[in-house]
């Protein structure tokens, strides 16, 4: 995760968190829900029905090709009375069957399927295929209660199949991954289609089918739509990135080409993963469970800083993809509670939830310092979607106080005469004149459960799973019959073997023995959010403008230092990736001098930061020439601001290695007799990296390699790490030194611990062999049979990437600190501040003390040059017989960088 620099206060305490709410609270507010759907349905049904949906700030309907096209947001609809067939199960969900008996005769006999339109596949199947499908579940519910819907004849089951009929079309590919667009009429082949030219889809289109076509297909015998459906999902399943177990934004539905490599939770994937869990919860197949657990730990692994859930690309997951968050991914506390991870469900809830407060409305996009990036909001349901989940697993009150500000925001901002508008901009109170189908398929759904107890209901919810648009499909359908021989794509069940994963859903009262806890979560992420009340300056007496410590000096592990930053109000927080990041509570400091002291402070660090990162240096290569290398094993390396400079070596420094004692290289060096004129090896951590080289240099050595301290850590997940002085004069250093992840590291300390003695050539780039072994027999065929090395061609180092140019961003949408781009605003002393900062523990910093510098050539937004990325030049053939560890993991070095080289090529052409 890139580092974060935000400016913050403190939010004022929560109305009525951990109280009960009254029995006649929660009905008023229940019924006050139906009274809003109400006002909702009926005015589309008296302004807009037959239409696809309600325009509520003018009272018509919106059929398409009569009004002002707006590109693929009008796909969704196609004359088929789409808000009216979204709402089915709803009516029936708030005790409305009359209604339900009414509309249900209303499809029956207005609605036609067979219309010459191109309509989303996604879109209509969710909402269209779906309702129909909720709807009949509906019915037969009814009818076997013995009062209602007794004319009932399977009638939108049949409509349904017609439906899916004309879906099917789109799933003529060779890959199986359906076109993005259907012509209800015609299909996707000919003139006449007006569609079929397409060749990407977004994840969540091809991968947000299974529920609907399993459940049609349970329903009515034919397994031809969970068999497409299945097929689908085994395709994105195999092309998911193996390293990360990540998947992309959008592929080629022909190549199986991931066209954006970017991976999030949020729009263009979220509901493959909802489905994946949610096909295991309704068909009952394991398969799909495995699936899910195995992607899930990627997203906590890369995805997942708690609160906050960012975009990563999927060959090189710990680099960000862009420093804002959409609000789709408020559907993602729901599922983690369906998963069982209640703990980030409730941070990330939390933090949605004060971004809701700060601006009425979840920005359909907002940045890492929770400012508006995309200002619209269309009245999207997903965040009350996880509200009502997590109130379902922990009992807190407090969730209904959320549903509450759901609801009062939507009567005071977005409630008009004809019914409800969605948010032009949630900056302004602006409105935008439509109200979408799931607005009254799901928001209403989910605030009527919210505050419904089970006696309010109509039917046991507990029997039903919940689509991705809330439709209602029973769980009796898993003991559905279906065809045992669908053909599919399937990956051996020993690739997919999960066994470390909990096959069971917990216990969540377990979960909770101290009714505070799920508080306890909340409290930090409380008064991350909101800072838009800055107060004025205080005064502050001459000659007191200085703060007492320089960003320049600051050593993450020195005490004083520590200290004097607590007097400032600034903190350290440690993440999980090893680096610990700084913020600054002006609210916490000693007095207003130390608070202002605390807030220029953090803008040396921004300004020393971006100073830093203006040092960008390529890659270097450390080539092993000694037996039974022979230069064909290098690794990439990360540079050094200081020491000898590399790139105007015409012949490098080459020379055998050894460890230095002691292995941090942060006091005297204790075998100075063995390091002298050799290349010392040093762990990281414990000292800054210059004074690591003043030890080593002292010593005698020649040279320096630091080796990452990150278990795990490696060139092929981590953007490239850059050493950086002490802040001081490093010109007494003369030696190069350089930097390797552990895994290239391990290699090296592989091959010295078994061959006693490696040499290597420390260059800017990897030399010809022929120029290392000049004037001697070149090694080839006199390699030991015992330790087979791969043969390979005589090629240099090749830059993969280069640097694309981009366009600033602005002060009001960022600031974060991350690479090249520094959002230097204004900073008062009331604001709190955020840095991480490195503290010689993990190699995928972005900004860090000034001890050690990093500067990754990192993507931001695509506006910012992608990583430098250089691979192996002498690519190796496989070898025969047995391979020690060395060589084993050489091989896979060569082969991810090739797989990187090709990822980064077309990552220049990514729009992000």
């Amino acid at each position: 995760m890139s580092a974060l620099l935000s400016l913050l206060v403190l939010l004022g305490a929560l109305g009525r968190p951990g109280q009960t709410m009254s029995q006649e609270e929660k009905s008023k507010l229940r019924n006050q829900v139906v009274e809003m759907f109400d006002h909702a349905y009926q005015n589309y049904m008296d302004h807009a029905y037959p239409a696809d949906e309600l325009m509520p700030l003018t009272c018509r309907g919106r059929v398409r090709g009569l009004e002002p096209s707006r590109g693929d947001v009008d796909d969704a609809l196609g004359k088929f009375s789409l808000t009216l067939i979204d709402t089915l199960d709803t009516l029936v969900l708030l005790n409305k069957t009359t209604e339900f008996e009414a509309a249900v005769r209303r499809v029956l006999t207005d609605v036609r399927l067979d219309n010459d339109i191109v309509v989303s596949v996604f879109e209509t199947n969710i909402r269209v295929l779906g309702g129909l499908l909720g709807g009949h579940s509906m019915a037969v519910m009814l009818k076997e209660g013995g009062q209602n819907m007794q004319w009932y004849q399977d009638e939108l089951l049949h409509m349904a199949k017609d439906l899916g009929l004309r879906l099917l079309p789109a799933f003529n590919t060779s890959s199986g991954l359906p076109y993005p667009r259907v012509n209800l009429k015609y299909g996707v082949r000919g003139p006449e289609t007006r569609t079929g030219t397409e060749t990407d889809t977004c994840t969540a289109c091809a991968g947000t089918i299974i529920l609907e076509f399993a459940a049609l297909s349970r329903f009515t015998g034919d397994p031809v739509f969970e068999a497409h459906a299945r097929r689908a999902l085994d395709f994105l399943w195999e092309k998911r990135q193996r390293n990360s177990n990540l998947v992309g934004t959008t592929i080629n539905i022909h190549s199986g080409e991931w066209v954006r490599r970017d991976s999030g939770v949020g729009a263009g994937i979220d509901s493959y993963y909802e489905y994946l869990l949610k096909a295991y919860v309704l068909l009952g197949d394991d398969q799909f469970l495995q699936r899910f657990n195995i992607h899930y730990a990627s997203i906590m692994k890369y995805i997942s800083q708690p609160p906050l859930l960012l975009d990563v690309h999927i060959h090189k997951p710990l680099l960000p993809a862009r420093t804002w968050m959409d609000s789709l991914l408020a559907f993602f506390p729901g599922l983690q509670v369906l998963k069982g991870d209640i703990r980030p469900a409730i941070e990330t809830h939390e933090m949605l939830y004060q971004v809701t407060k700060k601006h009425n409305f979840l920005p359909e996009a907002f940045t890492t310092d929770f400012r508006v990036h995309w200002a619209q909001h269309p009245l999207r349901p997903e965040f009350a979607e996880s509200t009502y989940f997590l109130y379902k697993a922990t009992g807190d009150p407090y969730y209904l106080e959320a549903g509450r500000t759901i609801m009062d925001n939507l009567n005071r901002f977005a409630r008009v005469p004809c019914g409800f508008a969605a948010m032009k901009d949630v900056r302004t109170g602006s409105h935008e004149d439509r109200m979408d189908s799931f607005f009254l398929a799901e928001m209403f759904k989910y605030l009527f459960l919210l505050f419904a107890d089970a006696e309010d209901l109509p039917f046991d919810v507990e029997d039903y799973v919940f689509t991705t648009e809330a439709h209602l499909l029973p769980l009796s359908l898993s003991t559905a019959p279906h065809s045992s021989s669908i053909p599919s794509n399937k990956t051996s069940e020993e690739e997919l073997d999960d066994s470390n994963f909990d096959w069971t859903c917990p216990n969540t009262r377990l979960l909770f023995p101290d009714p505070a806890f799920p508080r306890n979560l909340r409290e930090p992420i409380r008064s991350a959010v909101d800072k838009s009340c800055p107060r004025p300056a205080p005064y502050r007496e001459p000659g007191m403008g200085r703060p007492p410590l320089r960003a320049q000096d600051f050593m993450a592990n020195n005490p004083e230092h520590l200290e004097l930053l607590r007097r400032m109000g600034v903190s350290l927080i440690h993440l999980k990736d090893g680096r610990v990041q700084l913020v600054q509570h002006a609210t916490q400091a000693v007095s207003a001098v130390a608070a202002e002291d605390g807030v220029r402070f953090m803008q040396e660090m921004m300004e020393l930061s971006s100073q830093q990162q203006k040092e960008q240096l390529p890659p270097r290569a450390i080539q092993i020439v000694s037996h039974p290398f022979f230069g064909r094993v290098v690794l990439t390396a990360g540079p050094a601001q200081f020491g000898t400079d590399l790139s105007k070596s015409s012949t490098g420094v080459r020379g055998f290695v050894t460890v230095a004692e002691p292995y941090s290289g942060c006091s005297e060096i204790t075998n100075a007799e063995y390091v002298q004129g050799h290349i010392a090896l040093l762990q990281r951590g414990q000292c800054m990296f210059a004074e690591k080289a003043r030890n080593i240099q002292k010593a005698g050595a020649i040279g320096g390699i630091v080796i990452d301290d990150n278990e795990g850590s490696s060139s092929d997940t981590a953007p490239l790490f850059q050493m950086a002085g002490d802040g001081r004069n490093t010109e007494d250093i003369s030696l190069p030194i350089l930097f390797l992840f552990h895994k290239e590291g391990n290699i090296l300390l592989e091959a010295l611990k078994e061959y006693r003695e490696v040499e290597v050539l420390l260059s800017d780039k990897a030399r010809d062999r022929a120029a290392i072994f000049k004037g001697k027999p070149l090694p080839g065929s006199l390699i030991e049979s015992s330790v087979p090395v791969p043969e390979a061609e005589e090629e240099q180092f090749t830059e993969a990437t280069t640097p694309t140019s981009f366009e600033p961003i602005s002060q009001s949408q960022m600031s974060t600190l991350e690479m090249d781009e520094v959002a230097t605003e204004e900073v008062t002393p009331s604001q709190e501040e955020v840095i991480a900062v490195d503290e010689d523990t993990s190699p995928a910093e972005e900004v860090t003390s000034p001890e050690e510098r990093v500067s990754p050539q990192e993507n931001q937004e695509a506006n910012v040059a992608q990583p430098m990325k250089e691979r192996d030049s002498e690519e190796g053939e496989e070898p025969e017989g047995d391979t020690d560890s060395s060589s084993q993991s050489v091989d896979e070095l060569l082969a991810d960088w090739r797989e990187d080289l090709e990822a980064f090529q077309q990552m220049e052409k990514d729009e992000l």
